[in-house]
């Protein structure tokens, strides 16, 4: 399509008016051609049996007077009768020799053993003729019957009533097929406005849904065939809904986070510049490198959160070396305990060869926040402890600051207590959750004498 060329569209009440009226035309067109088949043979059967009953009564009354005059009267001439001239002719012969006819004959037409039926044309008139062939009987000398010469009886009617009665009902069965149509091309625009107002009622329903107006669903409707149509958009809108809802909320909790540090960083800089302070430049560059980091591991928790809540990130299950994983995710964060005066104990350690069928990717994302969270908010000088059981893997640390009611609030993004670990924004805990459920793994949290117990466990 050129651009600037607006796409041609249709409109489907008249798409719909042209099929009905084309199935109508159709529909109708061969009932009636089906009616008009059935009559003009009924018809004309009627018309072929009274015209057989009229030969055949001619055929009696020749078989009875008629042997008397070809026996008595063999060198008689032909009788000549003027019968009805306007509907009716027939020609009688017995052997090579006409024994009477109308003044006017049919023509001639091949007999048969069984009575024959043919179209013909005499004087400007169609004339329907039956061919019958006879024997009559004569009377001997003694009495007894003889087969005489066999008789031919050639009998025709006028069939221009009948052909004027069929004319009839083939024009009255064509006005009865246009009338139709020509009902249905104008009550079918009415009548599909008015089936297709459900629609209607959906469009305007439509046209109050967007973005500002979040939570807006299509009615429910009671047409069946708009009942999957109306389920599946409402669907689609909750899917978008939650989509905006998590833009939304990337969108506040990146700028909050984003405003937090770069207020760190510029009066960082506007001290240093009106009241230096005295320190190494690597020092202060430091401080401005960590700062950086931070906001860069804000911004990469914050993306991957989103992808795995949307579904962008789907896992992918494979057998997981559990005491591997779990090995690499404390050596990464040794470093950092060894920093804040805790330490890392296992009090029991996985199998060499034990597995878990996970994606490894999101299983690591799980146990390195887990570990993480413990490792920054574990008073100094304590211990994070690390238990591998059946199906389940435990992460302990003292949590004196924390109550039970704080426990609901686990999981939900940038949410903290008290003082937290540089370079954490509350997001661990809520991108632990969105990957242990993308897992399909069961994330749980316990106080207990002020120890907090993250446990996550999976079907064995």
């Amino acid at each position: 399509m050129r651009p600037g060329k607006k796409k041609q569209t249709f409109s489907l009440r008249a798409r719909l008016t042209l099929l009905l009226a084309l199935a109508v035309l159709v529909a109708l067109g061969g009932a009636a051609k089906i009616v008009d088949w059935r009559a003009d043979s009924e018809m004309q059967q009627r018309f072929d049996a009274s015209l057989l009953a009229r030969a055949q009564s001619l055929a009696s009354l020749v078989q009875i007077e008629g042997g008397r005059i070809s026996v008595e009267a063999e060198d008689a001439a032909t009788a000549v009768f003027p019968g009805n001239a306007d509907t009716s002719w027939y020609a009688l012969s017995c052997g090579k020799r006409v024994i009477a006819r109308t003044a006017e004959v049919p023509p001639d037409a091949a007999a048969g053993d069984e009575p024959t039926f043919d179209d013909a044309q005499l004087a400007g008139r169609t004339l329907r003729v039956v061919t019958l062939r006879f024997h009559p009987e004569r009377e001997s000398a003694h009495g007894a019957h003889a087969a005489a010469t066999a008789c031919t009886l050639h009998y025709a009617l006028d069939r221009g009533p009948l052909d004027e009665i069929l004319g009839t009902l083939d024009y009255i069965l064509l006005g009865s097929l246009l009338g139709a149509c020509l009902l249905v091309l104008l009550a079918t625009p009415w009548l599909v406005r008015r089936g297709l107002r459900p629609v209607a009622v959906l469009d305007r329903a439509m046209a109050g849904i967007g973005p500002d107006a979040p939570g807006g669903r299509l009615p429910a409707s009671d047409t069946t065939e708009l009942v999957p149509l109306v389920v599946r958009f409402n669907e689609v809108l909750a899917r978008m809904d939650e989509g905006l809802a998590r833009e939304r909320q990337f969108a506040s909790g990146l700028a909050h986070e984003f405003r937090t540090r770069l207020a760190e960083l510029r009066t960082l800089v506007e001290v240093e510049t009106r009241y230096p302070s005295g320190r190494d430049l690597h020092a202060v560059l430091g401080e401005v490198g960590s700062i950086g980091a931070e906001l860069e591991a804000t911004v990469t928790a914050l993306l991957q959160l989103t992808r795995i809540q949307s579904g962008l990130e789907a896992a992918r299950p494979e057998p997981v070396p559990l005491a591997a994983l779990l090995a690499r995710v404390c050596v990464r964060h040794q470093d950092t305990a060894q920093g804040r005066g805790v330490r890392v104990e296992s009090s029991s350690t996985p199998d060499a060869d034990a597995t878990v069928a996970a994606d490894p990717a999101l299983l690591e994302i799980v146990f390195d926040n887990l570990l993480g969270n413990a490792v920054a908010y574990a008073p100094a000088g304590t211990t994070v402890g690390l238990h591998c059981g059946h199906g389940v893997v435990c992460v302990r640390n003292a949590a004196p600051a924390l109550q039970q009611d704080d426990l609901a609030n686990f999981g939900q993004r940038f949410w903290r207590k008290g003082e937290h670990g540089p370079g954490h924004a509350g997001l661990g805990l809520a991108l632990a959750g969105a990957a242990a459920r993308a897992l399909r793994m069961m994330l749980s949290f316990e106080l207990r004498e002020g120890v907090l117990h993250a446990s996550l466990r999976w079907r064995t």
